[in-house]
């Protein structure tokens, strides 16, 4: 199977062949006997996809980079396929790091996903931690088919808290966009910029150091997302909490924001909310990670 790809302006090799944008990679995923299977997988630096397993009930891979974080003007673009019927689990290897960037030249990243018929897909990266001074913009699309699934986590952290920093970062975006049947059923979208008001004022981010939304969307996850609104009911609600809980139902399911004083409680209740997640892929993925 072939994959016509275009990243914009090419670079060439040293025997004049065309290679990838420096940040680009593709993973895709196909049904093969009965079981999920990586069958293409590639990435250009500074980018790295993992795939420690690469076939069976689902594919577990690891988005990592050299270097150990983003630098100054680094653009990672990745081009997911699930085929009919497959099962995947995308993570990361630790917090995505967006170092500091005194030249304010950008880092980004862009995830574009296609689901097929029957497939379904686990997203949970770790929090992006941006440093201060660093600037940094993401856009997530998925497409899905009517009967595919979707559990999405995006989260960050307000920065290096043991070097004092909180929300010191020059610019913040991120952006989630869903389609269905070419249809786009959810555009969520955010922006922290210290130039509208200082994102730890008490009536910005304030006490908190954590953001986090779930969604949990599709045919093949209907019920769960049906337990996440009736579990939202129960959520207690008390004055200066240290972590503010919302749900809301979206066309397909359900979408669940979080807001918390400690990233380590933040951590833990978003594994609570993906409680389910081990069952879809047959084993933990958080049990040998701290």
């Amino acid at each position: 199977m072939t994959q016509s790809l275009n990243y914009g302006r090419s670079l060439k090799s040293c025997d004049g062949a065309p290679i990838a944008k420096p940040g680009a990679g593709l993973l895709e995923i196909q049904s093969v006997a009965g079981e999920s299977a990586v069958t293409s997988v590639w990435a250009s630096s500074p980018l790295r996809i993992l795939t420690p397993y690469f076939r069976g009930q689902s594919v577990w891979a690891y988005l990592s980079s050299f270097g150990g974080g983003m630098v100054a003007g680094d653009e990672m673009s990745l081009t997911l396929n699930l085929g009919k019927g497959t099962r995947c689990f995308l993570t990361t290897q630790s917090s995505t790091k967006v170092y500091s960037n005194p030249t304010q030249r950008p880092c980004s990243q862009i995830l574009n996903a296609t689901l097929a018929s029957g497939s379904c897909l686990i997203l949970a990266p770790d929090a992006v931690q941006a440093f201060a001074d660093s600037t940094y913009s993401q856009s997530q699309q998925f497409h899905l088919e009517p009967d595919s699934g979707l559990v999405l986590v995006d989260w960050l952290c307000s920065g290096r808290l043991a070097r004092g920093e909180r929300w010191a970062f020059s610019r913040f975006e991120s952006r989630i966009e869903v389609f269905s049947n070419s249809e786009r059923i959810l555009l969520d979208s955010l922006l922290l910029d210290p130039s509208h008001g200082r994102l730890d004022s008490q009536h910005r981010l304030g006490r908190f150091n954590s953001l986090a939304v779930i969604l949990i969307l599709g045919e093949p996850l209907r019920e769960t997302a049906l337990r996440a609104l009736e579990r939202a009911r129960r959520y207690p609600v008390a004055s200066r909490s240290p972590l503010l809980c919302s749900v809301s139902p979206v066309r397909g399911g359900a979408l669940i924001r979080l807001a918390g004083e400690r990233v380590e409680e933040m951590t833990r209740q978003i594994r609570l909310w993906l409680d389910f997640v081990p069952a879809l892929l047959g084993d933990d993925p958080w049990a040998r990670k701290w």
